[in-house]
């Protein structure tokens, strides 16, 4: 499945948000500066002007060479880690610099930039927890490294202020969270009735595939949830994968679909076009990128001998590998216009049979883990009774 930032929308919106953080925290860093520790000294305390003394220009010489990091990074497309790894660095910076700075002074501690306020209030717009707390804890751990290092209390002022703000930017945080999860949420109802509409339609075509999109998907979910590289909303976009995975079958002429007897070579053919049909049908519908791999390849075999560009191993995608297998099953034991379905024996060895020729050899080893979860799955699935009739043998093999 896609890394969230691989679609167009949220690339652009995380690009925006970083050009905005890393502009505005220059211009506050740079204005803190001057004001502080030139303007304030020289104009109102009469006072010895600080920005330049102890070399403090190395130190905003090193936050500014944080720059070419941030343009790097961005240009290898690490969007994600940009805001940790900046963040860190500035941290990192600054407790040097106070360290080597105020442990020759006795003057007192009087570090810090009001660009920290920044960092902990505008962290909550990345709508991220994991930097969030990045920012806040960061910050706080650098008051009390110092504090320890120096033996003073001076550090427990601005320690008490982070707390409150980042009190303040964990409730604006949430609030982010829920508008984002609402919004999400209804994507996802209009969305999933779309798909719900389209596997209607396609049922309405060809009855005899009524019930085969949502028993794949719940097959497939199975597989994939026990290998263990989906995350909960991978999975969500999986499932509609899996519903639409044969939906270019609407463009099948009924008297090949619906065929009873073996189809002729030509006919098979033009079966064979229904996954490259099926990806072209959802390529420009938004919030179905991740479907394309599955309805388009999940009829591709491990040994390179499957349709439409004949993949072989790890060149199919890995999810179309999963419903591949999840196909084949459900096919096999459910009835067609062209064969009575298999018993669950016949079709658990011919998934096993088909180890390291049709099927990915590591997913079998899964679908055994999982094949008595599809059992009882299967049993209680509310079958149409005029439409599903098992019997004890079949000498077609599975069509879909």
């Amino acid at each position: 499945m896609q890394n969230s930032f691989d679609q167009p929308s949220l690339n652009h919106e995380e690009k925006r948000a970083l050009k905005w953080f890393i502009t505005l925290f220059y211009i506050l860093f740079i204005s803190f500066e001057i004001f502080y520790y030139f303007l304030f000294p020289k104009y109102v305390t009469h006072s010895d002007v600080l920005i330049f003394a102890n070399y403090r220009y190395f130190y905003h010489l090193l936050i500014l060479l944080l720059l070419p990091g941030v343009f790097l990074l961005l240009k290898k497309g690490k969007l994600y880690a940009i805001k940790f790894i900046f963040f860190l660095g500035f941290i990192v910076i600054t407790i040097l610099n106070d360290s080597v700075t105020y442990l020759s002074n006795d003057s007192g501690y009087d570090g810090g930039n009001i660009v920290e306020v920044f960092l902990i209030l505008f962290a909550p717009i990345f709508v991220n927890t994991a930097f969030f707390w990045t920012v806040s804890l960061g910050t706080i751990f650098k008051y009390s490294f110092i504090g320890l290092l120096l033996n003073t209390t001076e550090v427990l002022f601005p320690i008490a202020v982070i707390l409150i703000l980042s009190l303040l930017g964990f409730i604006i945080l949430k609030r982010y969270q829920g508008y984002v999860e609402a919004i999400k949420e209804s994507f996802d109802n209009q969305l999933s009735g779309i798909v719900k509409g389209v596997i209607a339609t396609l049922e309405l075509k060809d009855p005899y595939t009524k019930g085969h999109s949502e028993r794949v998907a719940y097959y497939a979910n199975s597989l994939a949830e026990a290998t263990g590289r989906f995350t909960k909303d991978q999975l969500r976009s999986f499932t509609y994968a899996c519903l639409l995975h044969d939906i270019g079958k609407v463009n099948i002429p009924d008297p090949i679909l619906m065929k009873p007897g073996k189809l002729t070579k030509e006919e098979y053919e033009i079966i064979k076009t229904h996954p490259e049909v099926g990806a072209e049908a959802i390529i420009k519908v938004n919030g179905l990128g991740d479907s394309i791999d599955i309805i388009k390849s999940h009829h591709e075999r491990w040994d390179g001998k499957g349709y439409p560009d004949q993949l072989k191993g790890s060149e199919i995608p890995y999810a179309a590998r999963i419903v591949s297998i999840a196909d084949a099953f459900d096919a096999m034991t459910s009835s067609r216009s062209y064969r009575s379905a298999m018993p669950f024996d016949v079709a658990y060895n011919r998934i096993i049979e088909g180890q390291g020729t049709q099927f990915d050899p590591e997913l079998v080893e899964k679908f055994k883990e999982v094949f008595p979860e599809w059992v009882a799955f299967h049993t209680k699935y509310k079958w149409n009774v005029d439409h599903f009739v098992q019997k004890q043998n079949s000498i077609e093999e599975a069509r879909a």
